[in-house]
């Protein structure tokens, strides 16, 4: 098991299969014309392959695709057959734009979740936030997702004066879909024009719902990031990602691998180890993993150590959220 310096055991990988994305928003790219990362320097088909038997060797029992957007790569349909054969838990973040494209492959890999990011409900307001027009097509995937009985989450990014107004239109969604809003507070990367002020916390966010609806939350497991919760009279359900306000570290079991084969003990971490360069060299990598797991901070990356009203956003040291992974 690949345990870090305070006892936390690691059994969750997020793979990044790309930092490409056929969106812009402007929370996750610092900028319109993004440099992406040339395929020839990302993982490999059967490097990722490699590379995720290896950590499952060690303890691994969950996946989670992400990007970019993961399912632009052309190789999307073959790398997710691939992982599939794995005994493990798999599950993705995306856009929902090629839903439809890969469907058969999604059926087909019997994945435990889908989580589709989207920041508003409106369709004005998502050509706004992600600087393309998709929504229509999103929104029908979402709901081919939910005809096909696979389980769907709605991942959203709040930030007060863009969406902070479309809490209770989210929980409305909620009613009749058997699906599970996430909630989750504004954080800071490179590039993103991050400000506390912008943060709508757990408990602003608890509090506008409460004002409309009847709750109660639901348990939590030691690894969740999520506090869950259901509502009086609806199918679905939601959640808050307090990662700013109350943040969920001592719990912690996740692995971050960047497309360009980068492993990231933290989403806040400043430091990377690279396995993919000596990985074709032909090294034994698991001791650089778990040198890479131990030397984890207590805290979101160790940069982070204050109150989120205190951040300077201009001094974090990281990559923007796309080129990370989520």
């Amino acid at each position: 098991m690949l345990t870090d310096q305070f006892g936390r055991i690691h059994n969750y990988l997020r793979i990044s299969l790309t930092d490409n994305c056929n969106l812009r928003c402007f929370y996750c790219m610092p900028e319109e014309n993004y440099d992406f990362t040339p395929h020839s320097k990302l993982m490999q088909v059967d490097e990722i392959d490699m590379l995720a038997k290896l950590f499952v060797k060690n303890g691994v029992n969950k996946i989670r695709l992400t990007g970019g957007e993961p399912f632009v790569r052309k190789d999307a349909a073959k790398i997710i057959t691939n992982l599939a054969k794995l005994p493990v838990q798999l599950s993705c973040t995306t856009n929902g734009i090629r839903i439809d494209d890969l469907l058969p492959e999604i059926i087909q890999s019997n994945f435990h979740s889908i989580n589709i990011s989207l920041d508003t409900l409106q369709k004005d307001r998502f050509q706004k936030i992600t600087r393309r027009d998709y929504f229509d097509r999103v929104m029908r995937n979402i709901n081919l997702l939910l005809e096909k009985n696979i389980k769907t989450k709605i991942n959203v990014v709040l930030m007060k004066g863009i969406n902070d107004d479309e809490i209770c239109d989210f929980i409305a969604f909620t009613k009749t879909q058997l699906l599970e809003v996430r909630f989750i507070e504004f954080m800071p990367f490179s590039g993103n024009r991050w400000s506390s002020n912008q943060v709508m916390t757990q408990k602003e966010i608890l509090e506008i719902i409460r004002e409309k609806y009847n709750f109660k939350p639901l348990p939590m497991g030691i690894h969740d990031t999520a506090k869950n919760f259901s509502i009086e009279g609806h199918q679905g359900s939601f959640s808050i990602i307090s990662t700013m306000s109350e943040p969920f570290c001592s719990g912690c079991n996740r692995i971050r691998l960047t497309a360009d084969g980068r492993l990231k003990n933290c989403l806040f971490s400043k430091k990377e180890t690279d396995l993919l360069t000596p990985f074709r060299e032909g090294q034994d990598i698991v001791p650089i993993i778990e040198s890479a797991i131990w030397s984890k901070a207590k805290t979101q990356g160790g940069q982070l150590n204050e109150k989120f009203e205190k951040i300077n956003a201009s001094i974090i040291q990281n990559r923007s959220m796309i080129n990370i992974g989520g």
